[in-house]
């Protein structure tokens, strides 16, 4: 028998785009995959991020209708909004994108699309 520890198997690191900025450039996390508390938050604050969203296209809806009577500047105003939400939609988009698995035996990674 042997008094040496067992090796420690090397553990998977991912890296997950958070839902937030640091000094204005993308934050990160460092992961093995497992829940941490940062990692939670971050799930908490992607949820409040897209129900958000929803809000705000509901209403912005009949603010953009024909019948609608908005200024230039409270159609800005709203159009700002959207962008903003619309970012944090795709950065989450873009976040959950990164984690997802690849396909098994897929070694192409050009899009169909591409080929067209």
């Amino acid at each position: 028998m042997s008094t040496q520890p067992e090796p420690r198997m090397p553990t998977v690191r991912h890296l997950r785009l958070l839902p937030w900025t640091h000094d204005g450039k993308p934050a990160h996390l460092v992961t093995d995959g497992t829940a941490t508390p940062l990692s939670l938050m971050a799930d908490r604050m992607e949820e409040q991020q897209i129900q958000t969203a929803a809000v705000i296209r509901g209403l912005a809806q009949p603010m953009v209708e024909d019948t609608a009577n908005l200024t230039a500047d409270e159609l800005r105003w709203i159009a700002l909004r959207l962008i903003e939400s619309l970012t944090d939609v795709l950065n989450i988009a873009e976040s959950r994108g990164q984690r997802l698995p690849a396909y098994e035996g897929d070694d192409d990674t050009s899009d169909a699309a591409d080929e067209k």
